[in-house]
């Protein structure tokens, strides 16, 4: 980058940069290279530079310490269809990419709060006069009544009380047209698990699904762990993509994992292959108390801990990792708790059940189900905590899945539940487990696809989640950044380590001085110097702002005066 940057004397319309009518499909704003744009005739001086940033997609951190509540880098604030102005759904073609478990089970429970925020969703924009193009995948395996597309249509149709034309363009490989569209409101198209170009996110195989799109919805949260041409690919070739009510209810119940107000916090974990699970085993015991191991993985915690187990309970490669984690937990203070006690069976007499301590078990006994001892110390915590997440079947070894241990569990949670105690349930086979014993789940955050939130809990960015547009929330309060927050501002694109910035504000003091830069840890070192300094007219903002910048602008309450961009790789900014 060129230490001294070149002013480009180019005039931006403010009513564009505050207005979301923007054309179609049109993206391109700010060119590359290093650049200012003086907005109505405000002269600066410029003078040094800023560190290059050479990889503008190294980091996503899209957040401000104005909103500061935990929130994690992989769960970036984005657009929601709540939050998008309706008028600018008139019209609109909009792909909504659905969940088929939630719309096309063979059971559709519409009391359940997944099902009805799917089906508001549709509902939301077709009332909004929005023409709708609805894709998903399917299997007969959830509903053996999914013959075809057009089955599905049916029963689509029958569900939203709209009618639901099934569409064959995927198969044609030949893009929608705009006259095609004019049949009919809401259109199906084919079952996207029989192309393989979905899974590989092929980028014309993504245009085809886009052609004629203007707005994706995504709602279906499930496949956010993903990169699918629905989800990520599709988003490229539309305008605007945004969270449908569906996909936002259940980033809203994976970010209160995250949050530890409420204590004491407790996780309850099953399942195996600890080695693949250890990064988001470190992060729920960087944030609970207690760690409560129910299933396979329980068997390398012990091992860690220096009890002998039988060796056909050890998982491969597994031990380095166990004992990091007990080491971490022990450094933070967190119980970690294992199984006392196992039902277990004979394996030549299948029949016979016995309970052995669990340091105990004899090497013809394999365990199935947790003991009387152990359950009497999971509900001693359980009892103990205002929050819990329970993640993960209670299931050892090749055992099928206990059933008694996890319905006693299930049944510590159901009380639990009514003594303000805030639980998630993780994974299908909880949720069920849960909904038998208490007929509802309208006591718990219910997160079903568990891959989704371990994928989370490694805090890995969801490229579901990422492929939106990351846009700020509206009410930001900017009397919080800046002593007078009337003053015409300056946005600085790609502020780096805040020099620019932080000389320009001494200069200027009857300017606000922004910077947006996308290193998070740029950004926090950027805050502090401005507090030390005392200077109260320059802020920084952790951001993208390839997809932010229009909705942070948008909400200043004084005037723009000036855009610069200090990043050499800078296209796109503004759609």
């Amino acid at each position: 980058m060129s230490p001294v940057l070149k002013t480009v004397q180019t005039t931006l319309s403010l009513n564009k940069l505050s207005s979301r009518n923007y054309p179609r499909k049109e993206k391109k704003l700010l060119q590359h290279g290093s650049c200012s744009f003086p907005i109505n005739n405000v002269q600066l001086s410029f003078q040094g530079g800023l560190e290059v940033v050479s990889n503008v997609n190294s980091s996503h951190k899209e957040k401000t310490c104005l909103y500061d509540d935990g929130e994690l880098e992989a769960l970036p604030h984005v657009q929601t269809l709540r939050e998008f102005p309706q008028e600018e759904l008139v019209a609109k073609v909009v792909m909504v990419r659905f969940d088929s478990t939630i719309l096309l089970g063979g059971k559709l429970d519409l009391s359940s709060l997944s099902a009805s925020k799917a089906l508001y969703t549709i509902k939301y924009l077709h009332e909004c006069g929005a023409k709708m193009i609805l894709v998903s995948e399917w299997s007969r395996k959830i509903n053996p009544k999914l013959l075809d597309a057009q089955a599905v249509a049916d029963i689509l149709s029958s569900v939203l009380q709209l009618k639901v034309i099934a569409l064959r363009c995927i198969s044609c490989k030949s893009p929608l047209r705009r006259e095609d569209l004019q049949k009919a409101d809401i259109f199906l198209l084919e079952n996207l698990s029989e192309y393989k170009e979905e899974v590989a996110n092929c980028s014309k195989f993504a245009e085809l699904l886009s052609s004629e799109v203007d707005i994706l919805v995504n709602d279906s949260f499930c496949q956010s762990h993903k990169v699918l041409a629905s989800t990520v690919g599709v988003a490229r070739f539309c305008y605007a993509s945004m969270a449908g009510f569906s996909f936002e209810e259940n980033l809203h119940q994976l970010k209160k994992i995250a949050k530890t107000k409420k204590k004491p916090y407790l996780a309850v974990i099953g399942g195996g292959n600890l080695k693949s699970k250890a990064a988001a085993l470190q992060f729920l015991a960087s944030r609970c108390d207690a760690l409560v191991f129910v299933g396979q993985m329980s068997f390398q915690i012990m091992r860690a801990l220096g009890h002998s187990i039988p060796t056909n309970l050890v998982e491969r490669d597994a031990r380095k990792a166990a004992l990091d984690i007990v080491q971490f937990a022990h450094d933070k203070n967190v119980l970690m708790s294992y199984p006392k006690d196992f039902w277990c069976t004979n394996q030549h007499l299948p029949t016979e059940l016995e309970v052995f301590p669990a340091h105990g078990v004899s090497a013809s006994w394999l365990p199935v189900d947790l003991g009387p001892r152990s359950l009497e110390e999971i509900y001693s915590l359980v009892t103990n905590s205002k929050k819990i997440i329970w993640i993960g079947p209670v299931k050892f070894s090749s055992s099928k899945p206990c059933t008694v241990g996890t319905s006693k569990l299930a049944q510590m949670l159901c009380k639990q539940s009514q003594c303000e105690c805030e639980i998630t349930i993780v994974g299908s086979t909880a949720c069920e487990v849960i909904k038998n014993e208490s007929n509802s789940l309208s006591s718990f955050n219910v997160l079903e696809n568990a891959s989704v939130v371990w994928e989370f809990l490694k805090e890995q960015k969801l490229p579901g989640v990422m492929s939106l547009n990351r846009a700020y929330p509206f009410e930001i309060d900017w009397s919080v950044a800046y002593h007078d927050a009337s003053q015409p501002l300056v946005v600085d694109i790609g502020s780096g380590n805040g020099l620019f910035i932080m000389g320009m504000a001494q200069n200027r003091k009857d300017l606000n001085f922004l910077g947006l830069e996308i290193n998070g840890k740029l950004v926090r070192r950027c805050l502090d110097s401005v507090h030390q300094s005392g200077i109260r007219n320059a802020y920084f903002i952790g951001s993208n702002a390839t997809t932010t910048f229009r909705s942070i602008v948008s909400s200043y309450p004084g005037e723009l005066v000036l855009v610069s961009v200090q990043v050499e790789h800078a296209a796109k900014v503004v759609n």
